[in-house]
């Protein structure tokens, strides 16, 4: 029993020595924001691209798939209430409120995070972040900022794509396959769906892409300068960003509801 205490509570202090940690290494990245917003531009939008358009195929085809079961899953438990033609509705409240935000910041952290984690993380392994410090560029400015803000950007975007297939996969099964009327589907969509549930997501998409962007870099630039310390964040950078989005998405949904 005092063993298990005495893990406990070391694990706790862990934890919380963490979080103070990546407080820290948030701050430093704010404030230096206005400056890289300015001078590293093109650093930024190339970091976009990496972070948001090679994501792309994978958000579109789990997107339609997540979509597609769904429709399957919503008209089955709609028919049980006599109220198949609320799937629309339903497709679209789940995905602009849940399932699109929180599926693709688990994508982006699988795909984009361990991508972002592995290469800052490769880099203070070769001391390449040291050599930048020693002819006076600052790596925070250089190589973190552009990567944190890239994700940052992307995550809306790619939960707005995300949503968009989905509700085109359940419209393909409710309509093609289950039978609903394309024009209850659409309309029980327009009826129920209002712009405080659209705003929801949003404002997730943004907290998840900040959550999930600045856990990869403070892994990465602070891994252990080893082919294992490289390993070890990468995965760590995973775990951390799962855990921290459905924290806080039941958090956000908390105190929205």
């Amino acid at each position: 029993m005092i063993l298990w205490l005495r893990d406990s509570l070391a694990s706790m202090r862990t934890s919380l020595e963490t979080l103070g940690a990546v407080t820290l290494f948030f701050v430093q990245i704010a404030t230096r924001l206005p400056r890289v917003l300015v001078t590293r531009r093109r650093l930024v939008i190339a970091q976009v691209y990496n972070a948001g358009t090679v994501s792309l195929m994978l958000i579109m085809v789990s997107g339609f798939f997540v979509g597609m079961v769904l429709g399957l899953q919503g008209f089955d438990s709609l028919s049980r209430f006599n109220a198949e033609d609320s799937l629309g509705a339903l497709s679209a409240l789940s995905l602009f409120k849940e399932l699109g935000p929180v599926v693709t910041a688990l994508l982006f952290a699988g795909r984009a995070g361990t991508a972002i984690a592995s290469e800052i993380g490769l880099m203070r392994a070769t001391d390449q972040l040291s050599a930048m410090e020693v002819m006076a560029v600052d790596p925070l400015e250089r190589i973190v900022l552009p990567r944190f803000l890239g994700g940052v950007i992307s995550m809306p975007l790619l939960v707005a794509i995300f949503n968009a297939v989905g509700i085109t996969g359940t419209y393909i099964i409710g309509v093609s396959v289950m039978g609903v009327d394309s024009g209850v589907f659409w309309s029980q969509l327009l009826a129920n769906v209002d712009l405080d549930d659209v705003t929801e997501g949003i404002f997730k998409s943004l907290v998840f892409g900040i959550a999930a962007s600045l856990l990869a870099v403070f892994e990465g630039y602070t891994c252990t300068p080893t082919a294992e310390g490289v390993g070890r964040a990468t995965t760590r950078a995973v775990v951390a960003t799962a855990g921290s989005v459905l924290l806080l998405d039941y958090l956000i949904t908390s105190a929205l509801i």
